[in-house]
């Protein structure tokens, strides 16, 4: 894990750098999505979570999920393409924890990848994610 101005950045991660969002790619060949550690500061208390259903097809940079605050509602993009295999009924209940743990119990969808060779050439990961976290904090926090 490396800390840039505070904020976390796991790089293991696969990252989509136009929405902040994360792909982890699991032994059993599905991926893990969440949302960065800056993204949920960015949104502030997450209030609700929708997540599209299992089993709904979902493409790379279109939403899979909406997510609402006290002062935004707005999509959370899918890094890869797949099918919806899981859902993270645990953010229904509780959605503060994408706030607390937003790379471990926080995490909102598990996909059945679809085009996973050729969606991974448009994400960034390892030190070029570093290098990416880095500019999109020193963009994102001037803007406030």
């Amino acid at each position: 894990m490396v800390k840039v101005e505070g904020y976390e950045l796991l790089e293991d991660l696969y990252y989509w750098p136009a929405k902040l969002t994360w792909a982890k790619l699991e032994p059993d060949n599905r991926v893990r999505i969440g949302i960065t550690d800056l993204a949920q500061s960015l949104a502030g208390k997450i209030r609700f979570i929708r997540v599209k259903p299992k089993g709904m097809k979902i493409e790379q940079g279109k939403g899979l999920a909406t997510l609402e605050t006290g002062k935004w509602i707005g999509p959370v993009e899918s890094p890869v393409s797949g099918v919806i295999d899981e859902v993270n009924m645990a953010i229904r209940r509780k959605p503060t924890i994408v706030n607390e743990d937003p790379y471990g119990e926080g995490w909102i969808a598990i996909l059945k990848p679809t085009n996973l060779e050729a969606d991974l050439k448009n994400l960034v990961h390892g030190e070029a994610a570093v290098e990416w976290y880095k500019k999109e904090i020193e963009n994102r926090l001037k803007k406030k």
